[in-house]
């Protein structure tokens, strides 16, 4: 039986105030989006705005502005990336995983090893040889060779998570879907993936924040295109707007919000994964 007890108490104060602490930049972020110019210079940043207002999000989003054209173009972008390297990171990563997992050869237990050295290197070091391959290849300056470049650079991560989840799932499940005359693949898509949801919303939500927030990729992929991701388009205003922070901010705002409904519709998902994985 639970007890309520000083200890209790305790333990409830500290985890408030440490989420208070950690929401603290996202206050910010907020109250300082909804104030105007003038209040910009007489407030403090904690303060909460004198006459909160939208202006600033209507200077950005207002039809007729340029700022609203590059905007709305880069939430186009990181939107068809993201969704897109989500969707190859989903497919190739659970096959892969699949296959190394119930592979019966000593080269996918090396195999699987050399997806965890991949996981470890830094990305940045084969930056240089994969930009002179993907402009060969045309890739540069493309939302196509984003997805492909995204695909394949979280590939490892998306094999260990999706290996991690296969090995908790009894092989009785395949046996008996073979017994009923099901094919490898009808297998697979039918019996054995609908059962890693977990899986797969953890593997969505990582990889869907790596991609929408990623900086470095976009700029030098992307760079001078109309292709250009959101934060590529942030801090291209960050160096226009110069001390207009509550233009900044509201820009900021702007783009964590559909990358957090995404995460509201899919926290199910990424729960299970971390907590239990498939129940059998």
């Amino acid at each position: 039986m639970f007890r309520y007890t000083k200890r209790t108490l305790v333990l409830e104060i500290f985890t408030i105030l440490v989420a208070l602490v950690l929401l603290t930049p996202f206050w910010i972020l907020i109250v300082t989006s909804l104030k105007s110019g003038q209040d910009i210079l007489t407030t403090p940043a904690f303060a909460p705005p004198k006459s909160p207002t939208l202006d600033n999000f209507k200077t950005l989003l207002s039809p007729s502005g340029t700022a609203s054209d590059q905007i709305v173009s880069g939430l186009k972008s990181s939107a068809i990336i993201t969704a897109g390297s989500i969707i190859g990171l989903v497919v190739f990563g659970s096959v892969t995983a699949y296959g190394l997992v119930r592979g019966k050869s000593r080269w996918t237990t090396r195999s699987y090893f050399l997806f965890l050295i991949a996981i470890i290197l830094p990305t940045q070091l084969g930056v240089l040889p994969l930009y002179v391959e993907a402009r060969k290849l045309g890739l540069v300056g493309s939302e196509i060779g984003m997805i492909i470049i995204y695909t394949g650079v979280l590939l490892p991560l998306s094999v260990f998570l999706y290996a991690g989840f296969f090995r908790t799932l009894p092989p009785e499940y395949e046996e008996a879907a073979r017994i009923d005359g099901a094919s490898p693949v009808q297998t697979f898509v039918r019996v054995v993936f609908p059962l890693m949801a977990p899986a797969t919303g953890t593997v969505s939500i990582l990889a869907g924040l790596i991609v929408w927030n990623d900086f470095f990729t976009p700029l030098i992929f992307l760079n001078g295109t109309d292709k250009q991701t959101l934060p590529v388009v942030m801090y291209n205003f960050v160096g226009a707007l110069v001390s207009q922070w509550n233009l900044i901010f509201a820009i900021v705002l702007i783009s964590m919000v559909p990358i957090l409904a995404f995460y509201v519709i899919a926290q199910k998902k990424f729960i299970q994964g971390f907590s239990g994985g498939i129940k059998t």
